[in-house]
């Protein structure tokens, strides 16, 4: 019996090594699989958004889906072997775009109420639509097809001025593709259809207020741990104070954005106007706030008294008096890959390429705090490689890259062409 029992140990011994080994090598294989491949763009117009501007005959080089070098023409080494080679054949590669100020996985299909996760009744400042983010809407590739790689997303909250907060997310469509979620804090201003602008000023001026005192008090207590937790809906407003968080600010008068100003000022809030119609008529004050603008370039017709200075020109004119400008796309959740007309109509306008292609990458990125928006060492190898000029009507997105993994631009609208083109025995619209 003894002799059957030291045979089963050493048996039980065998199997635990032959267990630990197979681990081993199973974990060495899934390492091996999850990790990205190295990747090299050649013979691009790398358009770098940085201080590198524009290299012709270019070279990139991603590793672990990040951009680990940037060649100019003839300064490849050949010492490099990446695991795959892209030739550009001298066509424009850019950063992915940022798009910003919609609602792109909250809300399928407007018209249909059970779709819709982009506002609610109740939602106040804590709102975290980013529960609801759906990476796998069909919207999503559709969006890819205008060279976006990301996306700030923007909930429309609740009745109160205080609308949520903003979440980043990439277009990869995979289920980890929120970056960073309850971001920035939404408040509303303007006009009412009833009831007073004056309101809405006046609580965002008393929150902060508030809050304000209610932070120097805690500092001030001798005995810290007597100190109240802040409330839930305390926390945002606190993170808005201490500049940790930043405040997007919907309004369009100028006597609105002035208001903002002064509070930004009195509070050292990390601000940002969007909307913002009446811009053109404080530019001088909003960049001496170094506050940067987020608004569309082809948003010009007046919808309200509050929006009668808007024109095609604005962006142009901010631009060039040194205002901050974000481009964002107009629409909520179906059009926004055409945010690259936007920029095109700016570009149209008066506003320089350079400055139309940072209006949609850096811009975004610096003031969101992303690590994209450029083609430079150490950034996130969000990419776009085009068939022509972005920022023409029939140019096309040939290939795109999210963290450095290659991304289709392929939507239900093409596998619906593909159907209902189809040569088939059934009958028209129809496919075997």
């Amino acid at each position: 019996m003894k002799k059957n029992n030291v045979l089963i140990s050493k048996s039980l011994v065998s199997m635990s090594k032959c267990i630990s080994v197979a681990g081993l090598i199973a974990t060495t294989a899934l390492a091996s699989v999850a990790q990205a491949e190295s990747l090299l763009i050649t013979n691009a117009e790398v358009h770098t958004v940085s201080s590198q501007g524009i290299l012709s005959n270019a070279s990139v080089f991603i590793e672990e889906g990040k951009i680990s070098a940037v060649y100019a023409s003839g300064e490849t080494p050949e010492s490099i072997t990446p695991d795959s080679t892209v030739d550009a054949a001298g066509r424009i590669l850019t950063p992915g775009f940022i798009a910003s100020n919609n609602i792109l996985g909250l809300v399928e299909v407007g018209a249909v109420s059970q779709s819709r996760d982009a506002s609610d009744k109740k939602a106040d400042i804590t709102f975290d639509a980013s529960l609801a983010f759906n990476p796998k809407s069909t919207l999503i590739p559709y969006t890819r097809k205008g060279g976006i790689t990301s996306n700030v997303v923007t909930p429309h909250g609740g009745e109160g001025i205080f609308k949520g907060q903003t979440f980043i997310v990439d277009l990869s469509g995979e289920f980890n593709s929120v970056i960073r979620a309850n971001d920035a804090v939404i408040v509303e201003l303007g006009s009412k259809r009833k009831g007073s602008r004056a309101m809405a000023l006046q609580k965002l001026t008393n929150t902060l207020a508030d809050a304000k005192k209610a932070i120097e008090k805690s500092e001030k207590a001798k005995d810290k741990s007597k100190n109240k937790e802040p409330k839930r809906k305390e926390l945002p407003v606190h993170a808005l104070l201490k500049g940790e968080k930043l405040l997007l600010a919907y309004a369009d008068r100028a006597t609105d954005i002035l208001a903002l100003l002064k509070l930004k000022k009195q509070y050292q809030l990390n601000l940002v106007l969007v909307g913002a119609r009446d811009a053109i008529l404080v530019k001088e004050d909003i960049v001496a706030a170094n506050v940067p603008v987020m608004t569309s370039a082809i948003d010009n017709l007046p919808n309200s008294f509050d929006s009668l200075h808007g024109s095609l020109t604005m962006i142009a004119e901010l631009e060039k008096a040194g205002v901050n400008v974000i481009l964002t796309p107009s629409g909520e959740s179906h059009n926004i890959n055409q945010l690259r007309y936007d920029a095109g109509v700016a570009i149209a306008n008066g506003l320089s390429q350079t400055s139309a292609l940072a209006a949609v990458t850096a811009n975004v990125a610096d003031t969101f705090k992303l690590n994209s928006g450029r083609i430079s060492v150490g950034k996130k190898a969000d990419l776009v490689l085009w068939s022509n000029d972005p920022f023409e009507i029939s140019t096309k997105v040939d290939a795109m890259w999210i963290n450095g993994q290659k991304v289709s631009t392929q939507s239900r609208q093409d596998a619906l062409r593909d159907r209902y083109t189809t040569q088939s025995d059934m009958p028209r619209a129809y496919t075997k």
